[in-house]
């Protein structure tokens, strides 16, 4: 089974507006990491670590079989994601390997949250992460699919 299509469209979008906004301020960490962080502080507020940890290692445990890629990657403890860093640095950006495995991943966690959350709430903590630009009536289309 692999992660819906409008959360893939929804975990692209988000992914691409990272990666336009680390170019500008010089980023150490990559879109994948900036994005799963935001979600990590928004949700972490909203449901405690523990609640996060669960939904991300649940997140990944689907994302695995799709993106072996991310077989390295861990989630910490306390909700931290590990070893996706030294999976992204070794392969090629630009074949996109590594960027796959960062939208399947973030799919998955967005999927569980509508699960978990409701449509409503979730487009609302991601409004809260992403101000502005992401959620603006030109993504009108993701949004009702979310």
């Amino acid at each position: 089974m692999t992660a819906p299509p409008e959360m893939r469209d929804l975990a692209h979008l988000l992914l691409t507006y990272e990666a336009v906004a680390g170019k500008a301020s010089e980023p150490v960490e990559s879109a994948t990491l900036r994005v799963y962080e935001k979600l990590r502080q928004s949700l972490g507020e909203f449901v405690g670590v523990a609640g996060f940890y669960s939904l991300a290692s649940r997140a990944l445990a689907l994302a695995k079989p799709e993106a072996p890629s991310l077989n390295a990657a861990r989630v910490s403890g306390d909700g931290a994601l590990q070893g996706l860093g030294e999976i992204e640095t070794q392969i090629d950006m630009d074949n996109d390997l590594a960027g796959e495995g960062g939208i399947i991943l973030i799919a998955r966690l967005l999927g569980l949250l509508r699960i978990f959350l409701g449509e409503a709430l979730t487009l609302s903590l991601l409004r809260n992460s992403w101000p502005g630009e992401v959620f603006d009536d030109r993504n009108s289309e993701v949004r009702r699919k979310a």
